[in-house]
């Protein structure tokens, strides 16, 4: 089995518990809806058709539908039971669902774009190719198109670093356990997020892309300086 296989597959068999487990994050739903209102498009997304790229169950689509309700969404994810946890919530008409892997939009979308705006939360870290991911993205978006990286970063900061690693160990990975059964996933997330790009770094990575305008805005609460969002623009 693939690493990106692996990955969806883990999701795949935690996604009936998903909602529930990150509902017990302080700021996790709040946080999405401040990434997304950090895209800044107008009157509330009327015109606008947004891409939302590693939807899971669709709590990243829901905020990009709560910010922007006049907007056309797609969601695209790579797990088949992530997906089909989002489609049994009550969605507009607006809403569109589609199963694919980040690095296969072009065939999955058939043509549909460019976007107005992309939302790709928790996404990057867990793409098997991140640069060729990201170009991928970026291809989908209009010129002059923003983009929200909303991800985990701490290997900049010590200390972010040591409040990750104390609060994946005492609370995500030992209710991960309690919930599922399994606490596969939650220690994957733990080792992907030490692992995973300084902030320096991702901002290369999308400058490197073909965006421009690339800076990163903090959350608030225990995950600041954890959690980012990390912005830009399609050049052009």
């Amino acid at each position: 089995m693939s690493a990106a296989a692996g990955v969806s597959a883990q999701f795949d068999q935690d996604a009936a518990s998903y909602d529930r487990l990150v509902g017990a994050n302080p700021g996790y739903h709040e946080h999405l809806r401040l990434s997304a209102r950090r895209l800044g498009l107008p009157d509330r997304g009327a015109g606008a058709t947004l891409l939302d790229v590693g939807c899971g169950t669709g709590l990243s689509t829901a905020a990009l539908l709560e910010t922007y309700p006049e907007a056309r969404i797609v969601a695209v994810d790579a797990s088949v039971e992530m997906l089909a946890r989002a489609r049994e919530k009550s969605w507009p008409g607006t809403v569109r669902f589609v199963h694919a892997r980040a690095e296969d939009l072009t065939a999955a979308l058939g043509g549909e774009g460019p976007f107005d705006g992309l939302l790709a939360a928790y996404l990057v870290r867990n793409l098997p190719d991140r640069d060729a991911g990201l170009g991928v993205l970026v291809e989908h978006l209009a010129p002059g198109a923003p983009i929200a990286v909303h991800e985990y970063s701490v290997a900049d900061s010590p200390y972010a670093r040591a409040v990750w690693s104390a609060v994946c160990w005492a609370v995500i990975i030992p209710l991960g356990w309690r919930v599922t059964g399994d606490a596969s996933l939650y220690r994957y997330l733990w080792r992907s997020v030490l692992a995973f790009d300084g902030l320096g770094r991702l901002e290369q990575r999308l400058r490197d892309s073909g965006l421009r305008d690339v800076h990163t805005r903090p959350v608030d609460g225990w995950q600041r300086g954890i959690v980012h969002t990390v912005l830009g623009r399609r050049s052009g």
